[in-house]
């Protein structure tokens, strides 16, 4: 709906920028075109414009744009979107030419799009399709770029990981199998960016991660004292939903759960305090502990909000609420980021 959200969404980026005053800044954006990409793509190019050229953005003297539209290549489609804005204050920063192995003086707006794979100044990929074969044709992947600012370099990744495609498929396990397939994703990509190709950097990951909570654990939690009752296909005998009631109260129906519904009867749950009370069941990083830092979470589940921008602080019924988008960072990265800090 780029007619009702973008000026909004504009508005409020805007501010952010106002608030701030970032003299480098990256904004990583997932499902550019968005699902209907084909008949929306044409949306994006307009929206680019308006972030480059806006008024509230004129003191960004230089910016790149990297952008894959390429959505008839199913090979290599990521639909991921990276944009950086150097503010004019900034005097000295180059970007990494990955061909070349060789830095080179970052000057100009430059805007990329259609085919990113025979640009030099980033490494893309899309997952392999066995990494997730019930899906027939995934757009995940990531875009790395590499920056070196006054001496101090370090990457930037632009990440989308796999979905849960059934919420009870995500409930019979602990963790879950699509936990295990992300899991696989992402040590994929760390292993990447540390490989032998390049000299190593502290590194920043940051988009949609599809992290979810343990589903087994959060429905035992939230319905400890309900009764659930199982409902069958009457075909196949496959289980195609499960209701918790509970016990006393005239069985009053809790939680509703199938392959595409998770109807709690109360979303507070989810963001008072920011949610912060089902933050022990965001267990998916504590795997790349050795490897990952996170600063705390401080904001509610960042997914699945309603798509109904009337009711834009509620959440879609379709899926557990969680902790989807995250900024990670190596631990050098973390080493720096508390130096500048402290000095």
């Amino acid at each position: 709906q780029p007619e009702n959200l973008q000026k909004n969404w504009l508005r409020e980026f805007y501010q952010v920028v106002h608030a701030h005053k970032p003299h480098f800044m990256a904004l990583h954006c997932q499902e550019f075109g968005g699902k209907n990409y084909e008949a929306s793509m044409s949306h994006v190019d307009k929206f680019v414009k308006e972030l480059l050229s806006s008024d509230a953005m004129k003191d960004y003297n230089r910016a790149r744009v990297y952008l894959d539209e390429n959505y008839k290549s199913q090979e290599h489609f990521t639909a991921l979107g990276s944009f950086y804005f150097l503010h004019e204050s900034l005097k000295n920063i180059y970007q990494f030419d990955f061909k070349a192995k060789k830095y080179k003086k970052v000057t100009g707006k430059e805007i990329y799009s259609d085919t990113l794979e025979s640009t030099p100044m980033l490494e893309k990929e899309k997952f392999p399709q066995d990494y997730f074969p019930e899906c027939k044709w995934s757009r995940k992947g990531f875009i790395r770029t590499r920056w070196c600012i006054t001496d101090c370099a370090f990457d930037l990744v632009n990440i989308h990981l796999f979905h849960d495609a059934s919420n009870l498929i995500a409930w019979e396990t602990s963790p879950s199998v699509y936990s295990g397939i992300r899991h696989k994703a992402l040590g994929y990509v760390l292993d990447r960016i540390i490989d032998q190709r390049f000299d190593k950097v502290s590194y920043f990951v940051f988009g949609d991660f599809n992290f979810r909570l343990d589903a087994k654990a959060v429905v035992e939690t939230l319905c400890a004292k309900a009764t659930m009752q199982t409902i069958r296909a009457a075909d196949t005998n496959e289980v195609v939903k499960l209701i918790f009631r509970e016990s006393d109260n005239d069985r009053k129906v809790m939680l509703q759960l199938e392959k595409k519904l998770f109807d709690y009867f109360n979303q507070d749950v989810f963001r008072d305090n920011n949610g912060t009370a089902l933050l022990e069941f965001d267990r998916e990083l504590s795997v790349f502990k050795d490897r990952l830092y996170e600063l705390d979470i401080s904001f509610p589940p960042s997914y699945p909000y309603s798509e109904d921008s009337s009711q834009g602080r509620q959440y879609m019924n379709t899926r557990c609420p969680a902790w989807c988008d995250r900024i990670l960072m190596s631990h050098s990265a973390k080493e720096l980021l508390l130096k500048v800090s402290t000095d």
